[in-house]
């Protein structure tokens, strides 16, 4: 464990483990697995990754309010409460569609970590983005340090920019799931030459994405030249969402578990595992050349799951993790 500013027991550089299977091995695929789910507990995998950068920009502006966005049981609402916990800074989450009591275990969580949950209607969410609707939560919460839904911005990207840093492995291939496009960005922004990402989309329709990613690397460069440089080693997939963000199938469940049986690796259901089963089905039907070597990022949020509990009942199936 290492200790990185203000958080407390970080385990980074987050290690990297190697997957083997049969299928592997007759395919001659190496897959490696950067296992972010392990840097914190709570603060896990790419939250971590895009909330480090913000904090400490609240901080060197003497900013004593953070305020971010997202669903009733966003991952990175859960991380940013305790992440700002640690750091001293007050937290504000401004959260998608009406309060529900009792509160889900997410947003109890976040709530005992000290965050001030905001409720809004899925209409102003939608306006989240708009100069006026800032401005009035600015007169209502103060001078806050603004972290858009997800991590999505500038200092999220620095923060993934140092995933690869602590890789030294010849990769042809870094794999990843993707909701705001901001991991895919920084990944994007140092893999080398030789180099694809692989982006895997959890949402249906989830080609705009390239935009998105395209928007966060161009503000992170200031050079239109050089993001569409970067751009050519993006490989989006939008094929794997199951039916949308946050949608799951028996199917989904059914390979997470069995992931989980072989690998001893959990996934979480909004993204890993989406990713992950693309990618062996990928490995499966031979898109990739023998002696390929890929390694995917575990984004984290295994706190989601518990959000699931009334759609796998309904599925009649459960984790067994």
């Amino acid at each position: 464990m290492s200790n990185t500013g203000f958080f407390c027991a970080v385990n980074i550089p987050s290690p990297i483990q190697k997957l083997e299977s049969d299928l592997l091995s007759e395919k001659q695929i190496d897959l490696w697995v950067k296992r972010d789910d392990l840097i914190h507990e709570t603060i896990s995998g790419n939250k971590w990754r895009k909330l480090k950068w913000n904090i400490e920009k609240a901080k060197n502006n003497k900013k004593s309010i953070l305020l971010t966005f997202g669903g009733a049981f966003s991952n990175h609402i859960a991380a940013t409460a305790h992440a700002c916990k640690q750091a001293g800074i007050k937290s504000i989450g401004v959260i998608r569609g009406e309060r529900i009591e009792p509160l889900n275990p997410t947003l109890l969580k976040a709530q005992e970590d000290g965050m001030q949950l905001h409720f809004v209607s899925r209409e102003d969410y939608g306006r989240k983005k708009d100069d006026d609707f800032v401005l009035g939560l600015r007169n209502k919460f103060g001078n806050f340090h603004l972290v858009p839904e997800g991590g999505a911005n500038y200092y999220g990207v620095m923060g993934c920019m140092e995933i690869l840093k602590e890789v030294d492995l010849n990769l042809d291939f870094i794999a990843t799931s993707a909701g705001t496009g901001t991991t895919a960005a920084g990944l994007l922004m140092t893999a080398k030459a030789n180099q694809q990402v692989l982006v895997f989309s959890g949402l249906k329709g989830g080609d705009f994405l390239s935009t998105d990613i395209k928007h966060l690397i161009n503000y992170t460069t200031f050079s239109a030249e050089h993001t569409e440089e970067v751009l050519e080693h993006l490989s989006l997939n939008s094929d794997f969402h199951f039916g949308g963000f946050a949608k799951i199938t028996p199917e989904l469940v059914s390979f997470a578990n069995a992931f989980y049986t072989q690998f001893k690796i959990p996934l979480d259901l909004i993204y890993t595992a989406k990713l992950f089963f693309g990618l062996f089905d990928l490995i499966r039907k031979d898109k990739f050349n023998p002696n390929t070597k890929i390694m995917a990022l575990h984004t984290g949020g295994l706190q989601g799951n518990s959000g699931f509990e009334k759609k796998l009942k309904k599925l009649g199936i459960q984790l067994n993790y």
